[in-house]
């Protein structure tokens, strides 16, 4: 295995190092913007705008990249998304905050799909597996690691100036890289009737995931600094979240790989539900609250890869790339959409309305998922094992299903 990662170490160090500061930043910002005076409202559209950011990154950044290659484009990523996160210690206007957020997106979105692309392309067909199970430990292990680092304390501006370090020191390591440049990749074309035709439950589940993810990045940090929470256990309770997805994630998968995945993709959005009512009932109880949202993250986070593996399981091969990048969008949409939603419910009813936001988009899933499956029996057109994942870009697809670069199969 060492020898398999041994090519891309250096990419996965900058990804290590990105992810932290990342992984702070989305934390920082809204208890930063609740210390502010911010409403639920303008919390969520912080995250909202976030993800339009990442519409118009996965647009604007392959040009980018063709014209200065990797190396450059990631540095000129890196070096603007520290910039923006130095502006927000500057003062908290709301305006100006939204278009930092847009910005972050926009930028983010470019460092990550060079980093998919480029680890795509130093990996042989035998090793994608290999090489996407690392990026996977590297990425959750990075957010849940960044959230101990609220506990530095001190002035705002201490936090967004460790964020921007880390941002930084990101490059270094795909600076030093002797490893050659990718050549840039053709964007996939998008294809949502193909996706809602051949897998609905795809489609679907993409979007009420990303209704349900959205607001957990961008609102759960509210949570639970409204029901009493200091900054150094909103750090501890975001980690746990983010282990129990990590650790969940791989026996819920391999539970959807022996039995029709809609069944238990029912069943773990159902489960998602019960123990987000349950969260709401426990409240500011530390250690209920904990083991809570513990075993929550573990289920919340199984969907989108359940989703992507019935995907690939029910697209023919031509069509796979297409349908893939739909769905991804699709989630997408639901993550700025969801935070918006649930910031207006929280400005309107409470920070309780965060987990019965969570219950109520798994329990419309739950039931979508035993519709079709009560509506339509059918053999997948291949087995595809499940891999645990996270939203990213369509590079990381790319690289999962093993597929050459530039080549379908």
């Amino acid at each position: 295995m060492l020898r398999t990662l041994r090519p891309v170490a250096s990419l996965l160090a900058g990804t290590a190092l990105l992810l932290v500061g990342v992984g702070l930043l989305n934390t920082l910002i809204p208890l930063r913007g609740m210390s502010a005076g911010f409403s639920g409202t303008l919390l969520g559209g912080l995250t909202s705008a976030y993800y339009a950011g990442y519409f118009v990154g996965t647009l604007a950044m392959p040009p980018l990249v063709r014209r200065v290659g990797h190396i450059r484009a990631f540095a000129f990523c890196a070096a603007c998304a520290a910039c923006v996160v130095l502006l927000h210690a500057l003062g908290t206007n709301p305006v100006a905050w939204l278009v930092l957020r847009l910005l972050t997106g926009i930028v983010l979105v470019g460092l990550y799909a060079i980093i998919e692309s480029w680890l795509n392309a130093q990996s042989s067909s035998g090793q994608r597996g290999t090489v996407f199970a690392a990026y996977m430990v590297v990425n959750l292990c990075s957010l849940a690691l960044a959230q101990q680092l609220l506990r530095i304390g001190g002035q705002p501006f201490v936090l967004f100036t460790v964020i921007a370090l880390a941002v930084c020191a990101a490059t270094l390591p795909v600076l030093l890289t002797r490893q050659a440049q990718p050549q840039p990749q053709a964007t996939p074309k998008l294809q949502l009737r193909l996706l809602f035709d051949v897998a609905p439950s795809a489609g679907v589940g993409a979007l009420l995931s990303g209704l349900a993810m959205g607001a957990f990045w961008g609102l759960l940090p509210v949570y639970a600094r409204r029901v009493g929470f200091d900054t150094t256990t909103v750090g501890t309770y975001m980690s746990i979240a983010i282990l129990g997805g990590a650790a969940l994630q791989w026996p819920l998968g391999r539970l959807s790989d022996r039995s029709d995945r809609r069944i238990v993709l029912t069943w773990v959005a159902a489960s998602a539900a019960l123990l987000a009512l349950a969260a709401l009932v426990a409240g500011g109880r530390l250690w209920p609250a904990m083991v809570l949202i513990f075993l929550f993250g573990g289920t919340a986070f199984a969907i989108y890869p359940i989703v992507v593996a019935h995907l690939v399981e029910n697209v023919t091969p031509e069509n796979l790339l297409a349908a893939s990048s739909s769905v991804l969008l699709v989630y997408g949409v639901g993550s700025a959409l969801g935070p918006l939603i649930a910031g207006a419910l929280i400005s309107s009813v409470g920070a309780w309305s965060l987990f019965a936001w969570f219950a109520g988009t798994h329990t419309a899933l739950a039931g979508y998922a035993a519709y079709r499956y009560g509506v339509l029996r059918r053999a997948p057109l291949r087995e595809r094992k499940f891999h645990p994942m996270l939203r990213t870009t369509p590079a990381a697809l790319r690289l999962l299903r093993g597929a050459r670069p530039g080549r379908e199969t």
